[in-house]
């Protein structure tokens, strides 16, 4: 291939898209409807810089038994400092929590951690854990591998300093969506390969996570849906480079599709919808862990677009993807799915 080449799937006649769940797909219709600016290398400064406001830490704790907690703590080595927010139950109790490290979703490109500060304060009021929203630097001002080295240097420092945001080393949870997922199964592939620290588990929400883009489902929404080709394409290229871009010659903790070895991991639940690019790599990253011995829960949800439970939380697809999560991390929280 040549390098900074788009791929593209050979031998299949026919890829049209997996229709959208009936009560869903209005979201995207009218999102169609008031189109946004393409996102280029350009106009990422715009996306980020214009990017609508979402609440604080402290405005998500409000509205729920949760306290929130702004830390600045140290980076890699030679790397700056990372800002994380800490929510935990107002009243945690004596035993120490679970901890759950979330890391955004954005296509390693945009993002901020309170994006997702709703999905980590309602897990922590619900499951009664610690939550660990994690800021890291983005590409292509920050390409690989500083993302990823953020991550596995939070994680690491979460660990090592549980009891003193009352947790439990022995129950970490790494957990994101899209890119968020990529970087929680990239820091467990880290954590196996440096010698910890020990994961309980990784919860992986429609993980990005193989850089190559040549699976059907990735040519099967080209142009629809709510995270789209030309974005995956460009989010590889801002991340890795033209030369190793779509590559499978590309480091596994960029796009852990790409390890070789699956064995010895945590075990993970993947959460995908049918309707979106990253189907077939989400459920391969399942098949190959089943197929090193390792535990895997997959779930794909009909008619799923990218990120539907954040679109849509009020839908029944919605509801029944939550409760399956909900299953899973009590299962793994409470030592029930131990290897």
């Amino acid at each position: 291939m040549t390098p900074g080449a788009a791929p593209v799937a050979h031998g299949f006649p026919s890829i049209a898209p997996v229709p959208f769940d009936p009560e869903i797909a209005p979201i995207l219709e009218a999102m169609a409807a008031a189109p946004q600016p393409p996102l280029t290398e350009e106009t990422l400064p715009l996306m980020r810089d214009g990017a609508p406001a979402f609440p604080s830490g402290a405005e998500v704790a409000a509205g729920l038994p949760v306290t929130a907690e702004e830390l600045v703590i140290p980076g890699p080595p030679g790397s700056p400092a990372l800002e994380i927010t800490v929510f935990r139950p107002e009243d945690p109790g004596p035993v120490p929590l679970p901890i759950l490290v979330n890391f955004h979703g954005g296509g390693m490109i945009v993002g901020h951690r309170s994006w997702e500060h709703g999905r980590v304060a309602d897990l922590v009021a619900r499951h009664g854990v610690v939550g660990v929203n994690v800021e890291y630097r983005l590409a292509p001002k920050h390409p690989f591998p500083a993302g990823v080295e953020d991550n596995y240097a939070a994680t690491r420092w979460v660990a090592e300093h549980a009891a003193e945001l009352g947790g439990d080393a022995s129950r970490i949870v790494v957990m994101g969506g899209s890119a968020g997922g990529a970087f929680a199964a990239a820091v467990a592939l880290m954590a196996r390969d440096r010698g910890g620290p020990a994961l309980a588990g990784q919860l992986l929400l429609c993980p990005m996570l193989d850089n190559t883009n040549s699976s059907v489902s990735s040519l099967q929404y080209d142009g629809i849906g709510t995270w789209q080709r030309d974005a995956n394409l460009l989010a590889w290229r801002c991340v890795l480079g033209e030369e190793l871009a779509f590559s499978p010659e590309a480091p596994a903790y960029a796009a852990p599709g790409r390890a070789a070895d699956l064995s010895g991991l945590p075990p993970a639940c993947i959460e995908v919808g049918a309707a979106e690019m990253f189907r077939d790599e989400d459920v391969d990253y399942a098949r190959r862990i089943w197929a090193a011995g390792g535990t895997a829960e997959l779930h794909v949800w009909s008619g799923g677009f990218h990120g539907f439970d954040m679109y849509a939380p009020g839908a029944e697809i919605t509801r029944a993807a939550l409760a399956s999560r909900d299953s899973w991390l009590q299962r793994i929280l409470n030592g029930a799915d131990d290897d």
